[in-house]
């Protein structure tokens, strides 16, 4: 056990507490957190330095079995190792290992038993190995588990600790007020030793909703999360836990209580683990997204969920003047927080997050384009009882591809990729967009579920094949990934904290300005939205900083001359599409 726990750190940590479970329950609960600590090693290292970023943060999100083995007897945890080592070291730095624990629906967020890794994937030694050569970020699926879980057949068979562990929900109750992330219903009925229960279930019905108001359940998590640091988790994704604790009458949603919850981790970690970021994953409006910064005392990062549907919006109707406007408005995160910057996942792109920003016609515009490119649109059911599209199911390459120019599609998605990877915060890409993955349709028709056509599993041997063959549009594009991670890797303007600014050119270009903290590095980031070639005329900016009229190109690697003895005019040309980052030095 660690003794060296500050008293003002158990001080805060009993506010928790007794804000949670009541004045009380605290100092019970308390001592109860104090003696656990130290479980599994964690916490007992005396060199612990606590979060450090760079440019070299880049998050891989894949699944455990993305990269599926050839060989008779080798696990896919292992042949993704394979595949990540001698591919990606160098370009990525941390890998999302989605859940790759025994699970019964929703490739894997159907949790069983989240201390066991799958048979099906792999083991601990093979998450461990892994861990050898990259950071891991690890999901903690809070909200609910699955409804063959121990802990649901203990509640079933009224058995503790599994009893208490359990959301149920009394369907005399008006639940109007509830916002669902689904249409499915929001209580479902189950035969238990007392007789019939209604149990919520806010995803699905095998999905059952976790019971917080029980501190064994906290305790229980606290443990979980423990035995993940042990093992070499540097990032903890709180997976849905804007839903996490519920009270008929509100909307159960953003609760004051799911906020003590998330902060009391923190302060957990902050003792044991003071390395370990906390990343939540709430998929909704912007200003309830970063409400989960707190004051700087809560998540670490969040997700920047309004980026990917702007950035597909202003692609694809030529405009960056939502998304600037939406950038230049962007308040900034507390000091040490950080937004995670992505465009594609193994979920869909949401469109909640566009709610104020852009009109409803646009939304439904987006939504019939992506069905229009062989993708799928996911509702969500409204009070009213009408549907209202929540995500938009494609792979990004597919939905920012063009049907007649094929090339044209490759630049744009390009540009999108550019785009999240030059702005403020932490970058993360999603296993697809690596290699522009087109929509998995033969895999939609298997299992008839939205999500699916994003989830492609490869087999090693193709996909290494077809990454080898460098006139194929998957080698391209993951060479281009390569050489620009790599290039963005050895710049410090693209430091997480490094300064951002938002520059108006034009309703054609987005751009933006990084500098680092000293001020000794400049990158302007320039970006086409357009499927023509433009002129930037205004720049006196950038010629404040490049007074030769010439800069170094990171992306391509070469140089660009706007003035000077070979060039005329004093303007930038870029073509359809194009991303460029132009250096200082």
């Amino acid at each position: 056990m660690i003794t060296h726990i500050s008293s003002s750190k158990l001080k805060i940590i009993r506010r928790r507490l007794s804000l949670i479970y009541g004045i009380d329950e605290a100092d019970v609960l308390l001592e109860r957190l104090y003696r656990m600590v130290g479980r599994y090693g964690v916490g007992m290292q005396p060199n612990q330095t606590g979060i450090s970023l760079s440019s070299k943060d880049v998050v891989l999100i894949t699944y455990a079995d993305m990269v599926k083995a050839d060989e008779v007897g080798q696990s896919s945890l292992s042949s993704l190792r394979d595949f990540c080592t001698a591919r990606l070291k160098g370009a990525v730095s941390t890998i999302h290992i989605l859940p790759f624990y025994p699970w019964t629906s929703d490739d894997g967020f159907s949790v069983v038993d989240y201390r066991e890794v799958s048979t099906d994937y792999g083991t601990w030694e093979d998450i461990s190995k892994l861990g050898e050569d990259f950071d891991l970020m690890f999901d903690l699926v809070l909200n609910h588990c699955s409804a063959k879980s121990p802990w649901f057949k203990e509640y079933v068979s009224g058995v503790e600790p599994g009893l208490n562990y359990i959301m149920e929900g009394d369907p005399e109750k008006d639940f109007s007020m509830v916002v669902r992330p689904r249409s499915t219903p929001l209580l479902t009925p189950y035969q238990t030793r007392k007789g019939e229960r209604h149990v919520w279930t806010t995803f699905s019905a095998d999905q059952v909703d976790l019971d917080w108001t029980s501190p064994d359940l906290l305790f229980e998590f606290l443990d979980i999360i423990l035995y993940y640091v042990s093992i070499g988790c540097r990032i903890l994704r709180l997976d849905a836990v804007a839903f996490l604790w519920k009270k008929i009458g509100t909307n159960c949603l953003h609760l004051p209580e799911t906020h003590q919850i998330i902060k009391l981790v923190r302060n957990f970690l902050e003792i044991v683990a003071p390395e370990v970021v906390i990343l939540t994953e709430t998929n909704v409006p912007h200003e309830e997204n970063i409400s989960y910064f707190g004051k700087g005392d809560e998540a670490h990062a969040v997700y920047q969920f309004s980026l990917p549907p702007l950035l597909l919006h202003g692609l694809l109707r030529g405009t960056s003047v939502p998304l600037t406007n939406w950038a230049n408005n962007l308040t900034s995160p507390p000091k040490g927080c950080h937004f995670l910057n992505f465009t594609a996942s193994h979920d869909g792109v949401g469109v909640r997050p566009l709610e104020g920003i852009l009109p409803r016609d646009e939304i439904l515009g987006l939504a019939d384009e992506v069905r229009e490119k062989g993708g799928f649109v996911s509702m969500r059911s409204l009070e009213d009882g009408t549907e209202s599209p929540y995500e938009l199911n494609s792979t990004y390459y597919s939905a920012l591809s063009d049907l007649d120019n094929e090339q044209l599609g490759v630049a744009r998605f390009l540009c999108s990729q550019a785009v999240a990877l030059a702005m403020k915060g932490i970058p993360a890409v999603y296993f697809h967009s690596l290699c522009g993955t087109p929509n998995d349709l033969e895999g939609y028709k298997k299992t008839k579920r939205n999500r699916t056509v994003n989830r492609r599993k490869w087999q090693q041997s193709e996909l290494e094949t077809l990454l080898d063959q460098k006139e194929t549009l998957p080698s391209q594009i993951f060479q281009w990934y390569l050489r620009t991670l790599r290039v963005r890797a050895g710049c410090p303007a693209f430091h997480p904290e490094a300064h951002q600014e938002i520059i108006n050119l034009g309703a054609s270009v987005f751009a933006l300005r990084r500098d680092t903290v000293d001020g000794g590095l400049t990158v302007f980031c320039l970006f086409n939205f357009t499927s023509g070639e433009i002129t930037v005329k205004e720049m006196k900016e950038i010629n404040d900083v490049f007074p030769l009229g010439k800069a170094r190109e990171l992306i391509s690697g070469g140089e660009i001359e706007w003035a000077g003895p070979k060039k005329s005019g004093g303007i930038l040309t870029l073509r359809p599409y194009q991303a460029i980052w132009l250096s200082s030095s």
